[in-house]
């Protein structure tokens, strides 16, 4: 590990310390569970057309819960809304087409596009890591006018490109099988853990990529 970079950050700050993300994650794989449990049930005990409307029900009523349990938490209402938001579209789309694993559809084209959005920032030299933890340290984008560190974001924002794309070669050929089950625990064993191994992958890449005399990600250089 490079010792500058230890010693101009405080003892055990790292990325998932920086940028946090454990309860969002956890969060956000809730309603889909709520879905998957109400309609599995509402498949075995009710009639057949019932599976769908009661599992978005479910999803709905866990998405609400969330929310207020975020607001006494004083999460940020926009964070809040977007959530309920994206349980309601996901929601509606499984009630429209009347396929139970559309209400996943969402879930993959998100992972679609934030692997195809974090592939470009790298390519025109904007790294997203880069651009989240500056704002998160309050440099805007100071950080870019330092070599070491562009380079040190750009290697450690191709980690979060692997995130995504393992989540894709999992979910899209469920998704296409219509294995609705599978594919919410998929949605859940692919939360946490994984944004966890990413958070950890893309640091040691960081600290690997930075020369040993680097002043740390709190002090870009010119």
């Amino acid at each position: 590990m490079n010792s500058g970079v230890r010693q101009a950050l405080p003892e055990g700050e790292n990325l998932a310390a920086l940028l946090g993300g454990r309860r969002g994650a956890i969060d956000a794989t809730l309603p889909g569970l709520g879905y998957v449990v109400g309609w599995a049930l509402a498949e075995r005990f009710a009639p057949a057309s019932w599976s769908i409307a009661v599992g978005c029900a479910a999803a709905l009523a866990v998405a609400v819960v969330v929310a207020i349990v975020r607001i006494r938490a004083q999460s940020p209402p926009r964070a809040v809304v977007l959530g309920l938001l994206g349980v309601a579209v996901a929601a509606v789309i499984a009630l429209r087409t009347g396929r139970a694993v559309d209400f996943f559809f969402i879930q993959v084209a998100s992972n679609a596009a934030s692997a195809l959005g974090w592939a470009s920032s790298i390519v025109i030299r904007w790294p997203l890591l880069g651009v989240i933890v500056g704002l998160v340290l309050g440099q805007r984008t100071r950080w870019r006018r330092d070599p070491a560190l562009l380079k040190a974001y750009s290697r450690a924002s191709w980690v979060w490109v692997g995130q995504y794309l393992v989540r894709l070669a999992v979910f899209v050929p469920l998704f296409l099988a219509e294995q609705t089950f599978a594919l919410g625990v998929a949605r859940v064993a692919l939360s946490w853990p994984l944004v966890a191994l990413c958070l950890a992958s893309s640091w040691w890449v960081l600290r690997r990529t930075l020369p040993p005399d680097h002043p740390g990600l709190r002090h870009p250089s010119s």
